[in-house]
């Protein structure tokens, strides 16, 4: 893979998988703008980045707001000329009974996880479709593909995530621009430490391979569908999980 003098911006780059997007991406040539609404994790980001030889920078996002994207998505494109690698990578969630969540937290998590990234790839699309070249990668989720007890706010938003790759994907096709959506099973992030350890441990009994996913193996997916190889290859969904869901 050659992705020398592509740029990329990869959402929720301050860590986790969005991190470990930034750093294969950077890795392979590309100059990637690391957005993420914590400035401490995103500036250490980029500068491991840039210490390891890439080139990458920081711009602060909250994709939970509409005028913070906005600016984000017009820095971007006057720091850098243009965007040619999308990676929706930044998401949240929290298992909780659904009789036991509010407005607040759905508003949060359907926002984060599926209204940001809409409202990121609109504002940087044109400028794909104009060129008649980019390439998009959704991380959703396989909650969003069978559904996670306890999360089931989180399993609708990374479903409706899914399905609007699908949707903009046969919307780009003519314009040479790809959509495709890498969805993560178990992964050894932060968000997973977070969850109960009673449910993490049944997690791991549950899956073939019997371990979490690393956020690098869910970047290599993600790496692929963004590089060079992928030209004939468009609304796809594939699902990096040890064997737990072996979604057709």
């Amino acid at each position: 893979m050659n992705l020398k003098d592509k740029i990329a911006v990869v959402t929720g780059g301050g860590s986790g998988i969005g991190q470990a997007t930034a750093e294969k991406l950077a890795g392979e040539g590309a100059t990637v703008c690391i957005g993420d609404i914590a400035s401490d994790r995103g500036e250490a980001a980029a500068a491991a980045i840039r210490k390891n030889g890439g080139k990458a920078e920081f711009l602060q996002v909250d994709l939970t707001d509409a005028g913070s994207v906005k600016r984000f998505a017009d820095d971007v494109l006057k720091r850098l000329g243009r965007v040619d690698i999308l990676v929706n990578a930044a998401g949240w969630g929290k298992t909780i009974p659904f009789l036991e969540s509010d407005d607040a937290f759905w508003e949060r998590v359907v926002n984060l996880n599926f209204v940001g990234p809409m409202r990121l790839t609109k504002a940087l699309l044109p400028q794909m479709f104009e060129r008649k070249s980019g390439r998009i990668v959704n991380v959703s989720s396989d909650a969003g593909r069978v559904g996670s007890l306890g999360e089931t706010v989180y399993s609708g938003a990374k479903a409706g995530l899914i399905g609007f790759t699908k949707a903009l994907a046969r919307e780009g096709a003519r314009y040479s621009v790809t959509v495709n959506c890498v969805c993560p099973g178990p992964t050894d992030t932060p968000l997973m430490a977070a969850v109960p350890e009673k449910i993490r441990d049944a997690f791991i009994k549950a899956i073939p391979m019997r371990r979490f996913g690393q956020p690098a193996e869910v970047a290599a997916a993600i790496a692929f569908f963004a590089g060079p190889q992928t030209d004939y290859i468009t609304g796809q969904v594939l699902s990096v999980s040890g064997g737990l869901t072996m979604a057709g």
